[in-house]
């Protein structure tokens, strides 16, 4: 039986609705559990197959009365195939060095997490973390969780970490929870070279999909995760693939999604 279909046996909670951070004029609010003791990697492999997303301990999805706007993405991993553009960035960060490290916390981390957050979230809802709570980003998981460090060995050792991403490894993929970057170095697009780069990972692994968060049509915060073709979007309780984004009627995913808030 596939994690879609098994029953999950977990108490749910609703958050209060409060302004939406991707369209204005618009209210959200958040289905969640807690992810805890043995059965926290199943929970969430079974959870991420319905759209939920993991933040520290906690599962999570939207579920807003009157919105079905925020859609869970994920990549085919084997179906993938960069675009010519993609294939560029590829290049330009070729001299990168990847290292896969346990969830643990550095100041180096927090600098560039900091420097990321001033020049490009500077009015979001993390622009205040402070390194208690940063830490608690990193470490605070109860599931398979790695962090992904990408190093330009061109710069001094103490500066060499440009970009890093949060990633759990699940039982069917990867899922990229959060990523940063050095903000000058805006010409090797370093945010897409991290979703290229865990695709290829995915791929070494032998794992089927790479999930990227929510997708939100229509907003430019969320327009980059489009350009990653084909992709799937969870929708009225099943994974939907499409390969042009931009023939897809946007009014119509924002309606209220028509599969139940009930995870079951």
């Amino acid at each position: 039986m596939s994690h879609l279909n098994q029953k999950i046996t977990a108490q749910f909670f609703l958050t209060a609705n409060q302004p939406c951070p991707y369209l204005p004029g618009r209210q959200e609010r958040k289905l969640f559990t807690t992810l805890r003791g043995a059965e926290a990697r199943r929970m969430n492999d079974t959870l991420s197959l319905r759209g939920f997303r993991r933040s520290q301990s906690v599962a999570y999805r939207p579920a807003c009365s009157e919105c079905g706007a925020c859609l869970s993405v994920r990549v085919p991993v084997r179906r993938f195939e960069p675009s010519a553009s993609q294939r560029r960035i590829m290049k330009r960060s070729a001299h990168l060095e990847r290292r896969t490290c346990a969830p643990w916390a550095t100041e180096e981390q927090y600098d560039l997490f900091r420097a990321y957050l001033l020049s490009r979230h500077a009015d979001g809802g993390m622009a205040e973390m402070d390194m208690c709570e940063f830490a608690a980003m990193i470490e605070e998981t109860t599931v398979r969780t790695r962090v992904i460090e990408y190093h330009d060995h061109t710069r001094p050792a103490a500066n060499s970490l440009v970009a890093a991403c949060l990633t759990d490894v699940m039982g069917d993929g990867l899922s990229m929870v959060y990523s940063f970057f050095d903000p000058e170095l805006s010409k090797l697009s370093l945010g897409a070279y991290m979703i290229l780069d865990h695709l290829a990972i995915a791929a070494e692994a032998g794992l089927p999909y790479l999930y990227l968060g929510y997708w939100v049509p229509g907003s430019r915060k969320m327009d980059y995760k489009a350009r990653f073709t084909p992709f799937e979007y969870f929708r009225g309780g099943a994974w939907v693939e499409t390969r042009d984004p931009d023939a897809l009627d946007v009014e119509d995913l924002r309606k209220p999604d028509p599969s139940p808030v009930s995870p079951d």
